[in-house]
Formats: structure tokens, sequence, C-alpha cells
């Protein structure tokens, strides 16, 4: 029980329900004019990737909004407020991670002619590997999607009393709604609308919390004082919880791992008419990641600076730090009616963008990786019926999920992270080392699992040692104190348990290293595998599937890239594999029927290839009859 006595805060009424009403039914119209728009484009390609003409412009709004869930917008100022803006740091990891999945994964995707980023696992190993990587996808994003909807819903019914269980089920029901109704294109458009509302939402709450507390200068000035600038913590500690290392190398790892290599990702980008438009997607986004990390970062210094002698959480006002955000805001607004509105339908875009594009690309993955392979020779109208069927069928088992959510806590976020470690080394494996072959790829994403979830596990069991990620100091000095209680000043913390050896060392890693550990376990022992059962032979890959990376590193000496290339002819221009790679698709599928239907559609996607750009262009069926 509190200490202190706690300010009266109130809880929604009328006008805040409108306005958060106003986003579900604007999102839930865009799927309604997308399913009238299009509806006599019928093709399950329409439906899963836009028909492979979407522009830059409202993919990289999609790919911001996607990515920035409410748990972002609620955890990362609470995670400024209470450790400092170190976290502003991860504008360097955002960069690191668009530029790898710009120029290193993007452009074999794109040339590959794919819709599901697992039927690259295929082509370029077998399909054992490629059903592996889609069942573990499809579990880690079911129990992501799960505690992205739950986790946001609980934070705000604690704090503003909206109803939680409510908030949960219109959330999957107008997103299942909309994705069923107008596919791609539908998700797409609704997350642009979501990112304009997520800004505005953050803006708002900038304005007047920085007016509130005397300007933007005397934020700054407070937040200096109160040691939330110090950005730059150069310790090499990989336990210590963010340093600039943790930071820059594991943030890079952790993003790439459920960015970079992510179905929903690479869906949306090879939905664009070119590479080029794909591409610029990406940058695009990264400009929309540094301005909702501002936003973000910004807002937890304003929250401290409001709230520097009198801390809700030491208080016990509240009763968990994403909590913080929307108190912050119930306390702010308290006499404007439907502004806390506008700022929880800040918080649910983010919610209704990442459920929405989980839902599409489950979608997409299971009828391209699981359905195709079992009935390969689906009419287009079935295959469409199908494909809205499976959105229907994911969107009320992400719903479903968030109660297990509640049960399971931050695991199932965990889960999701250590999952992308091991296939972000997967499709490492496959790109850049030629001579991995499929059971060095099995043996290494088993490896890699294994060494993530050891980890993972671990950390849960036996928590790192509080002086690793102590809080920086919150105080209650000008709190109201109940019955003569003497002023807290620091948070409380308990003895520790007795702990194994590995609990202070190898557990206590770094969260932001368990990405890093599942992708370099799953590339080094993928790679052993490899040699030891005998490489891959380079003429036997076509070259669109690998990315020579080192060629840069390597232009004095030909046959050196030769040897490191296992024989693969890096030197030839994509245009001239369009004859090579559905021969050695045909030749590796020895009758497999779902390898002809991939080999059909690259027959159709070659045919795009724009050589004064230098790059592929999507055409429309019409075009290529």
């Amino acid at each position: 029980m509190s200490n202190f006595v706690a300010p009266e805060i109130k809880t929604f009424v009328a006008w805040d329900y409108a306005v958060f009403a106003a986003l579900f039914l604007v999102c839930a119209s865009i799927g309604v004019f997308f399913a009238v728009k299009e509806r006599k484009k019928k093709t399950s390609k329409e439906f899963l990737v836009g028909g492979r003409q979407m522009t830059c412009g409202p993919i990289a709004f999609s790919l911001t909004t996607s990515f920035m869930s409410a748990v972002t917008v609620l955890g990362t100022p609470s995670e400024v407020y209470r450790y400092g803006a170190s976290f502003v740091l991860f504008f360097l990891a955002y960069a690191l991670v668009i530029f790898f999945t710009a120029e290193l994964f993007l452009p074999v995707f794109y040339r590959s002619g794919i819709t599901s980023t697992y039927e690259y696992l295929e082509l370029r190993f077998n399909k054992i590997v490629r059903l592996a990587a889609t069942l573990i996808y499809v579990l880690q994003t079911v129990l992501y999607t799960g505690i992205v909807v739950y986790a946001p819903s609980l934070a705000l019914n604690q704090v503003t009393g909206f109803d939680l269980w409510g908030s949960v089920v219109a959330t999957g029901f107008v997103c299942t709604f909309y994705c069923t109704l107008g596919g791609l294109k539908a998700v797409v458009w609704t997350d642009a609308f979501q990112m304009i509302v997520m800004v505005v939402g953050f803006v708002t709450v900038l304005i007047r919390g920085t007016t509130l507390n005397g300007g933007s200068a005397k934020v700054w000035e407070n937040a200096y004082e109160g040691s939330r600038l110090n950005l730059f913590d150069f310790d090499i500690d990989p336990l210590r919880r963010h340093t600039f290392w943790t930071i820059v190398i594991g943030g890079t790892f952790t993003w790439l791992g459920i960015y970079g290599v992510n179905q929903s990702t690479i869906q949306r980008c090879i939905s664009c008419k070119s590479e080029k438009h794909a591409k610029m997607a990406l940058y695009l986004n990264l400009l929309g990641l540094w301005i909702v990390l501002g936003c973000a970062v910004f807002c937890g210094l304003v929250m401290y600076s409001h709230y520097r002698s009198c801390d809700p959480w030491t208080a016990e006002f509240i009763s968990a730090p994403d909590q913080l955000m929307p108190y912050f805001v119930m306390d702010i607004f308290a006499s404007m009616p439907g502004v806390p509105g506008l700022f929880v339908a800040c918080a649910f875009s983010g919610t209704l963008s990442t459920v929405a594009a989980s839902i599409n690309a489950l979608a997409t993955v299971t009828f391209e990786d699981l359905v195709k392979k079992g009935f390969p020779n689906l009419s287009e109208k079935m295959s469409t019926w199908i494909s809205k069927g499976l959105c229907i069928l994911y969107g009320i088992l992400c719903t479903s999920m968030a109660a297990a959510a509640s049960l399971l806590g931050g695991a199932s976020l965990s889960i999701h992270g250590m999952c992308g470690g091991p296939m972000l080394g997967l499709f490492t494996l496959g790109i850049v080392f030629p001579w991995a072959n499929w059971k060095g790829a099995i043996g290494g994403l088993l490896a890699g699992i294994t060494l993530a979830f050891w980890t993972g596990t671990g950390s849960f069991i036996y928590p790192a040692p509080p002086a690793k990620s102590i809080p920086l100091q919150l105080s209650t000095l000008n709190c109201t104190l109940a019955n003569g209680t003497e002023v807290l000043t620091t948070v409380a913390t308990t003895a520790a348990p007795e702990r194994p050896l590995l609990a202070d060392t190898w557990y206590s890693l770094s969260y932001l290293y368990f990405s890093a550990i599942g992708c370099l376990g799953c590339a080094i022992i993928g790679l052993l595998i490899s040699f030891i059962t005998g490489p891959n032979k380079g003429e036997d890959i076509p070259p669109v599937l690998i990315k020579p990376v080192c060629n840069p590193f390597c232009f004095w000496s030909e046959s050196l890239k030769t040897s490191l290339w296992c024989s693969v002819r890096h030197d030839k221009q994509e245009v001239d594999f369009e004859k090579n790679l559905p021969n050695v698709i045909a030749n590796k599928a020895a009758g497999d029927d779902t390898l002809k239907n991939i080999n059909r559609d690259h027959e159709r996607h070659f045919p795009g290839y724009n050589p004064e750009e230098n790059s592929y262009t999507n055409i429309t069926r019409e075009s290529r009859l």
C-alpha cells in the first residue's frame, strides 16, 4: 500500500471514447473502400501483395507504424524517464538495420520473385528448411501479436479506466475486418493514416507537457540536473543493460532479426512496383523511425521534468512503469476532455498497425508455404477466398492469444526476440555464404534457437543483478505524505535468493544480445556442419540467391572472389540469370509441384528487369500479356 496520498486522476469521459471510436471507424472504412475499389481484382497476388504496384510513400508510412507498436509508445518514454535518454542511440541501430535490409537482404528477395520470404529458403536449401522456418515464424508472430494487443490495453485500463477486454476484442475485430476486406492495400493505407495519428498524439503531449513545465529549455535543464542526458556510456561490459555498445551492436542484431528478414517487412517491400521504390520506402521509413523515436524520447524527458520531485511509480500511485505515460496524459489533460482519447488513439494506432501487418503476413506465409504445397492447382478465385479465410482465422487466434499473454506476461515478447536472431542467422547463411548446405541450415537453426532460449529462459528465472540495471534517482520529496510516513528517495530492493554460477554471467547478459547470440550461433554452427557434411558447389546455386558482399573487399583479385564464392558466377549481371534460375529450380524440384509453381512465378517476374535503371520493376499482368 502506498505511503503517499495519490492526486485525483480523472478517467475516460464520453469525448475520449468518441475520439477513440473515430480511429476505429476510419480504419474500418478504409477496408471497405478497398474492398469496393478492388472488387474486380480477385487474384491472391492482388490481395496478399497489392498486385506488386505500390509506391514508396505509403509503404514507408506502413513500415514505420507497424514496428512502432503501442509497446513503443508506452514503453520508450518510461524507459527514458527511469534510465535516461541513452535510448536515443537506437537511431544508430535503426540506420544500420535499414542499410543492411536495403542493400543486403531486399535485393535478393525482390529479384527472386518470391511472395513469402520462406520461399527463398526452399530455393536456396530445401523444403525441410522452409517448413521449419515457417512454423517458427507462425509461432513467434502469434505470441508476439498477443502481447502487443494485451499489454497496452492493460496499462491503459489500470490508469484511464478504459475497458480492458473491450479494447482487446475491438482491436482484433477491426484489424481482422479491414485485413479481410481490403488485403495488403487496406493494411498499408490504414497504417499511413495511423502514422499521422501517432505523430499528432505525441506532438500534442509534447506541446502541453513542455508548456506546463516552463518550456523546452527548462525541460532540458531539469533533465540535465537529473542525469538524464548522459548518453554515451562506452563501458564494454555485456552485462550492463544499456550502454553504447549494447544499443548499437545488440540493438542492430535485435532489429534485424525482427525487421530485416521479417515476412511483414519484406512482403510490403516486394509489393512495390520496382526495387528502387522498395529501397526508397526503407530509407524514408528510417526517417519515420527517427521521428517517432525522437518524440518518444523527448516525451520521457518532459515526463521526468514534470514528476522529478514526486515520482508516481516510487510513490506507488501506479503499479508498473508502462503506466507512467497514460498516467501523465490523464494528469496534464485533466481539464481537456477528448485529448486523452487522442493519446489512446495514438497508442492503439501502433497496436492496430502491428496486429494488421501480422495477420496479413501470417495469412501470406500460411497460404504460400503450407496451403499451396498441399493444393498446388487452386484456382485464383479459390486462392483469394482461402487467403481471406486465413486472415479471419489468424485474427481470431491473435485476439485469443491476448488472453494467454495475460498469463505469460513478458515471455511472449522475449520469445519473439529470441526467435528473430536464429532466423536472421539462417537467412544470412543462405545469402552470404554460398558453401552452406541444407544440413548446416537445419543444424544451425536448431543450435541458434537452443542458445537464444537457454540464455533468455535463464534470464527470466535469474534476473540480472540490480547493479547492472538500477534506474536513475527518482524522488518523492514533494509528494503528499500519508500518516506521517518518512519520504522515500530511491526504489526499495530486496535480498536476492541464492543463484547458480551462470546466473551472474551468461544469464545476466543484456537482453539486446539475445538475438546476436542466436544469429551468430546459427551461422557458426551452420557453417561447421556444412563443411563437415560437404559444402555446396557454387555452380548448383543460382547467383540471384547470393549477395556478393565480399566483392568490394576483394577487388584486387578475381581468383579470390571466385574462391570465396565457391564458383558462383558472381561477376554476371542479374539479367543474365533470367534463363538460369528457372532451369536450376526445375532441376532441383525433381518433380516437386510447389517448386514448379515457384518457377512459373519467376518466369513472370524476370521480364520486369529494367537495365537502364539497374532495377527490377513489377509489371501488371495486362502489360505482360
